[in-house]
Protein backbone atom coordinates (compact mmCIF):
# COMPACT_ATOMS: atom_id res chain seq x y z
CA UNK A 1 0.00 0.00 0.00
CA UNK A 2 1.05 3.51 -0.78
CA UNK A 3 -0.72 4.09 2.92
CA UNK A 4 -1.93 2.07 5.78
CA UNK A 5 -4.61 2.10 8.29
CA UNK A 6 -2.64 1.25 11.07
CA UNK A 7 1.60 1.56 11.34
CA UNK A 8 2.15 -1.99 11.41
CA UNK A 9 -1.50 -2.90 9.71
CA UNK A 10 -2.46 -3.96 6.76
CA UNK A 11 -1.53 -1.71 3.69
CA UNK A 12 -4.09 -0.08 1.08
CA UNK A 13 -3.04 0.77 -1.97
CA UNK A 14 -4.87 3.03 -5.00
CA UNK A 15 -4.54 2.21 -8.27
CA UNK A 16 -4.51 4.78 -10.60
CA UNK A 17 -5.16 3.03 -14.19
CA UNK A 18 -7.69 0.89 -12.55
CA UNK A 19 -11.01 3.10 -13.93
CA UNK A 20 -12.09 2.74 -9.96
CA UNK A 21 -12.42 5.90 -8.38
CA UNK A 22 -10.09 6.20 -5.91
CA UNK A 23 -12.47 6.64 -2.94
CA UNK A 24 -14.18 3.77 -4.00
CA UNK A 25 -10.49 1.52 -4.26
CA UNK A 26 -9.96 3.05 -0.15
CA UNK A 27 -13.44 2.24 1.05
CA UNK A 28 -13.88 -1.16 -0.83
CA UNK A 29 -10.35 -1.87 0.86
CA UNK A 30 -11.14 -1.21 4.21
CA UNK A 31 -14.44 -2.40 4.17
CA UNK A 32 -12.61 -5.58 3.16
CA UNK A 33 -10.30 -5.19 6.11
CA UNK A 34 -12.48 -5.25 8.49
CA UNK A 35 -14.75 -8.14 7.66
CA UNK A 36 -11.33 -10.03 7.27
CA UNK A 37 -10.30 -9.18 10.68
CA UNK A 38 -7.44 -7.78 9.62
CA UNK A 39 -8.90 -4.34 11.14
CA UNK A 40 -10.61 -5.50 14.27
CA UNK A 41 -13.40 -3.65 16.44
CA UNK A 42 -11.47 -1.25 17.82
CA UNK A 43 -8.46 -0.26 15.33
CA UNK A 44 -7.37 3.22 15.12
CA UNK A 45 -7.26 4.44 11.53
CA UNK A 46 -4.65 7.19 10.57
CA UNK A 47 -5.79 10.79 10.57
CA UNK A 48 -7.05 11.75 7.44
CA UNK A 49 -4.47 14.18 6.37
CA UNK A 50 -1.91 10.81 7.09
CA UNK A 51 -3.91 8.77 4.94
CA UNK A 52 -4.14 10.76 2.28
CA UNK A 53 -0.61 11.91 2.09
CA UNK A 54 0.61 8.02 2.41
CA UNK A 55 -1.87 7.12 -0.29
CA UNK A 56 -0.70 10.68 -2.79
CA UNK A 57 -4.88 11.36 -2.89
CA UNK A 58 -6.51 14.62 -1.40
CA UNK A 59 -7.83 15.09 2.30
CA UNK A 60 -11.32 15.03 0.74
CA UNK A 61 -11.39 11.67 -0.60
CA UNK A 62 -10.25 10.02 2.33
CA UNK A 63 -12.84 11.92 4.50
CA UNK A 64 -15.19 10.87 2.41
CA UNK A 65 -14.60 7.51 3.26
CA UNK A 66 -14.34 8.01 6.44
CA UNK A 67 -17.84 10.03 6.16
CA UNK A 68 -19.61 7.09 4.37
CA UNK A 69 -18.36 4.39 6.66
CA UNK A 70 -19.58 6.45 9.85
CA UNK A 71 -22.93 6.52 8.72
CA UNK A 72 -22.99 2.40 7.80
CA UNK A 73 -21.73 2.12 11.02
CA UNK A 74 -18.63 0.69 10.36
CA UNK A 75 -16.24 3.39 11.53
CA UNK A 76 -16.51 6.47 14.68
CA UNK A 77 -14.89 9.36 15.03
CA UNK A 78 -14.05 10.26 18.61
CA UNK A 79 -11.94 13.60 19.43
CA UNK A 80 -9.28 11.77 22.00
CA UNK A 81 -9.71 8.39 20.21
CA UNK A 82 -9.42 9.59 16.33
CA UNK A 83 -11.02 6.82 14.09
CA UNK A 84 -11.82 3.33 14.89
CA UNK A 85 -13.63 0.02 13.74
CA UNK A 86 -17.14 0.44 15.15
CA UNK A 87 -18.36 -2.81 13.95
CA UNK A 88 -18.25 -5.50 11.62
CA UNK A 89 -20.47 -5.15 8.49
CA UNK A 90 -22.45 -7.99 6.92
CA UNK A 91 -20.87 -9.38 3.31
CA UNK A 92 -22.13 -8.68 0.67
CA UNK A 93 -25.01 -11.11 0.09
CA UNK A 94 -24.94 -11.91 3.79
CA UNK A 95 -28.27 -9.78 4.53
CA UNK A 96 -30.52 -12.06 2.21
CA UNK A 97 -28.76 -15.19 4.25
CA UNK A 98 -29.33 -13.71 7.73
CA UNK A 99 -33.02 -13.02 6.83
CA UNK A 100 -33.51 -16.12 5.85
CA UNK A 101 -32.23 -17.79 8.87
CA UNK A 102 -34.40 -15.70 10.93
CA UNK A 103 -37.31 -17.08 8.89
CA UNK A 104 -36.16 -20.04 9.15
CA UNK A 105 -36.40 -20.37 13.18
CA UNK A 106 -39.62 -18.53 13.12
CA UNK A 107 -41.17 -21.22 11.04
CA UNK A 108 -39.27 -23.62 13.00
CA UNK A 109 -40.83 -22.37 16.00
CA UNK A 110 -44.67 -22.88 14.09
CA UNK A 111 -44.02 -26.02 13.37
CA UNK A 112 -43.10 -25.77 10.03
CA UNK A 113 -41.16 -28.51 8.20
CA UNK A 114 -39.13 -27.12 5.07
CA UNK A 115 -41.67 -27.53 2.39
CA UNK A 116 -44.58 -25.88 4.06
CA UNK A 117 -41.34 -23.09 4.84
CA UNK A 118 -40.54 -22.73 0.91
CA UNK A 119 -44.23 -22.72 -0.06
CA UNK A 120 -45.28 -19.88 1.84
CA UNK A 121 -42.37 -18.25 0.50
CA UNK A 122 -43.28 -18.77 -3.03
CA UNK A 123 -46.80 -18.02 -2.27
CA UNK A 124 -46.06 -14.90 -0.98
CA UNK A 125 -43.78 -13.86 -3.64
CA UNK A 126 -45.16 -10.79 -5.69
CA UNK A 127 -46.11 -12.47 -9.32
CA UNK A 128 -44.44 -9.41 -11.43
CA UNK A 129 -40.86 -10.56 -10.19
Amino acid sequence: MAGHPSVSGPRITVDPESGVAPWRQVRDQLMHLVRVGALPVGARLPAIRQLAGDLGLAAGTVARVYRELEADGVLRTARRQGTVVASVPAAPGNELALAAAAYVARAVELGADPHTAAAAVFAAWPSDR
